[in-house]
């Protein structure tokens, strides 16, 4: 592969970058977070008081799909590191999710098995995108400037969110069986506002490297496979990346939980108004925003590494205060006369687990760029793809099954544990080593 120069690249290719963060976050936030995943479990599936079958009926359709980016992200990187068709492979993927999660209007109150085929093949595409789109960071900027670089992509993302979610506040409205037929749009909405949004990634972004050769058609993924048992033969000259992607491995898995289960466990356990919804909707955005940003920023500063562990020390805090707000509302009641409501300690609650959502993520990414040769970022965010996807079907399946055990308020706490897990872990990365092990690798 001829490599391009580790030079920042123009304001527009960047800018055009992170229009993808910007275009797909209406498919995490409305499908995944806040509407279609309530839809789902609630009135779809229904199975009420305590929605346990469409919980896991929930956990289980993203979990296959994530299974299926798992058995197919890293091979798709080689080929695409190979053949340098990174915009052509990132533009299938992004039209498979606009085509599916239009069709979601189609799914009604009974159709359970349309909702979940449509549901794994959308999240699919949108999750292998997720993996193509991260592997042009590294093409974007020298190693110091990654970090303000992922950080503006990811804040960029939230503010996306907020902006596909005004349709649906202003005008689609609650999640209930009364007014299925208007929120039952959420799905062409957000696949509207995909495509629409997107446009500029695939007319600003260049390709960043070329061929070196050419190959039969057949033979890309033959190639493809032989690099990727290369890599993993290789991966002791890689350890701090192997590390990272253990720790990634834990803290996604607890990151997708909360990213699946957010607004149901504010639906099912906290009971929250609508109005409260909405209202913790645009905390959650805003300080994910600021969250990304400012961790970007910091991370130039700190280090990728220290500031990936600070964001893992918010994420233990904010799963605590999740579990613990109806022993807060009882504390502030009994000990301060304060009497509010569980929802609205709720939303305090929220800020803590919004700026630790932005920033996490975008640390991990950033060093995955740092850890990645340039000539193969691709194939090596492929399985950065693997790690986060596996961790997604680990994740969601455990969940899956403690809330139908313990229900999904103790299940909760099974976050603690693998945030914990991943914080443990990332303290055995040495970042000036990874970063050596990456320039070594032509």
């Amino acid at each position: 592969m001829a490599e391009a120069p580790r030079q920042r690249a123009p304001k527009r290719e960047i800018l055009g970058w992170a229009m993808f963060d910007f275009a797909n976050q209406a498919y995490t936030l409305l499908i995944i977070t806040v509407v279609f995943g309530d839809l789902f479990t609630r009135v779809i599936v229904g199975d009420g008081p305590d929605y346990r079958l469409g919980n896991f009926l929930w956990s289980l359709a993203l979990s296959i799909s994530y299974l299926m980016v798992v058995a197919t992200a890293p091979v798709v990187g080689a080929v695409v590191d190979r053949t340098a068709r990174r915009k052509q492979f990132l533009f299938a993927t992004y039209l498979l999710c606009v085509v599916t999660t239009a069709m979601l209007w189609l799914v009604e109150p009974g159709l359970i098995l349309l909702g979940v085929v449509l549901l794994v093949i959308s999240n699919f595409a949108y999750a292998l995108g997720e993996t193509l789109i991260a592997s042009f960071l590294p093409s974007l900027g020298p190693p110091e400037d990654l970090g303000k670089i992922s950080g503006f992509g990811w804040s960029l993302g939230y503010v996306g969110g907020m902006f596909s979610a005004i349709f649906v506040l202003l005008v689609l409205g609650d999640v209930s069986a009364e007014n299925y037929e208007r929120i039952r749009w959420v799905g062409p909405w957000a696949a509207f506002f995909f495509f629409i949004a997107a446009i500029p990634t695939f007319v600003w972004v260049r390709e960043p490297w070329v061929p070196a050769s050419r190959l039969a058609s057949g033979s890309y993924l033959r190639a493809g496979m032989r690099q990727v048992r290369s890599t993993l033969t290789h991966l002791e000259a890689h350890r701090d990346l192997a590390v990272l992607m253990l720790s990634v491995f834990f803290a996604m898995s607890g990151i997708n939980i909360i990213i699946a289960y957010s607004f149901i466990y504010g639906s099912q356990v906290i009971g929250w108004d609508e109005q409260v919804r909405t209202l913790m909707f645009v905390i959650v955005q805003i300080t994910a925003a600021v969250g990304a940003v400012s961790f970007g920023l910091l991370q130039d500063r700190l280090g990728a590494v220290r500031t990936y562990r600070i964001t893992l020390t918010l994420w233990m805090l904010a799963i605590a205060l999740i579990w613990a707000t109806p022993l807060l509302v009882d504390g502030l009641a009994r000990f301060a006369g304060v009497h509010w409501e569980a929802q609205y300690v709720f939303l305090v609650v929220g800020s803590v687990a919004g700026m630790s959502l932005g920033s996490c993520q975008s640390a991990a990414r950033t060093l995955v760029g740092l850890f990645s040769p340039l000539a193969r970022t691709a194939e090596f965010f492929g399985f950065w793809g693997l790690s986060v996807r596996l961790a997604s079907v680990f994740g969601l399946l455990a969940i899956g099954l403690l809330q139908t055990l313990v229900g999904l308020h103790m299940a909760i706490l099974f976050c603690l544990l693998l945030f914990a897990a991943a914080w443990r872990i990332a303290a055995r990365i040495d970042e000036r080593r990874g970063r050596l092990a990456a320039g070594a690798v032509s």
